[in-house]
C-alpha cells in the first residue's frame, strides 16, 4: 500500500474542532463512535488532533459523511 502525505495538511486539537463545526465534545466523540465523523490520529504521547481536510470534507456534507 503507498501512503502519500500532504505535507500541508493541518491539524486541530478538539477545541478548534468544536469552533469550527459548532459541535459538542459530545456529540463529537458520540459521531467519532458511529463513524459519522473523522476520527482524531495520534499525533503524540497522549495528544489527539483532527486533519483539517477531513473536517472540511465532513463539512461539506455532514449528512453523507461515512469514515473510511
Amino acid at each position: 500500500m503507498v501512503c502519500t502525505i500532504d505535507v500541508n495538511e493541518k491539524f486541530l486539537r478538539l477545541s478548534e474542532v468544536i469552533s469550527k463545526t459548532g459541535k459538542s465534545k459530545a456529540a463529537i466523540y458520540r459521531d467519532v463512535q458511529i463513524g459519522a465523523f473523522p476520527s482524531p490520529v495520534k499525533i503524540g504521547a497522549r495528544a489527539f488532533a483532527w486533519r483539517l481536510s477531513q473536517i472540511n470534507s465532513w463539512m461539506t456534507s455532514p449528512a453523507d459523511y461515512q469514515s473510511d
